[in-house]
């Protein structure tokens, strides 16, 4: 695969790991939400923008308490996840006007979870072509929008 150089991206793989961080538990303990991109707080789930997104408007929904696992969710719990997704998903297509949605989960790390110690929901919004060229003859993957933008 070809890569385009993305140095923000540096920070996040060098960056120095402590299990006992989280980042999603630091960004909701940290009250700057718009230097987070922290966009909606709930009694139970949060919304943050992906900082690595696999599209434009790529959310990620989470719950407050820190679990890692579907299986630890209370009723609760599941219940405003799986309600807040969709308010999102209703917002995005108003806002973003985006042809579908991929909506996924992904438990452990060879399952594809980056932050695999706190259980989240990736909205990412798609539109018709929106692979391009780049990743079918390039292999390379663009994303056109800065998280500032979105």
């Amino acid at each position: 695969m070809e890569k385009l150089w993305a140095p923000w991206r540096a920070v996040y793989i060098t960056e120095p790991k402590n299990e006992a961080d989280c980042i999603f538990c630091a960004k909701l303990a940290d009250k700057q939400d718009v230097e987070n991109h922290l966009l909606v707080r709930r009694d139970l789930c949060f919304v943050l923008l992906n900082i690595y997104p696999y599209n434009n408007g790529h959310l990620l929904i989470a719950p407050n308490r820190h679990v890692a696992d579907i299986a630890e969710l209370t009723a609760e719990e599941s219940g405003a996840l799986f309600e807040l997704t969709q308010e999102m998903v209703v917002l995005t297509r108003r806002v973003m006007n985006p042809h579908g949605f991929n909506i996924g989960i992904n438990l452990g790390l060879v399952a594809g979870a980056g932050f695999p110690g706190h259980f989240h929901i990736h909205v990412v919004p798609r539109w018709d072509g929106d692979t391009s060229f780049m990743p079918v003859v390039g292999d390379v993957k663009v994303i056109s929008e800065s998280l500032d933008r979105t």
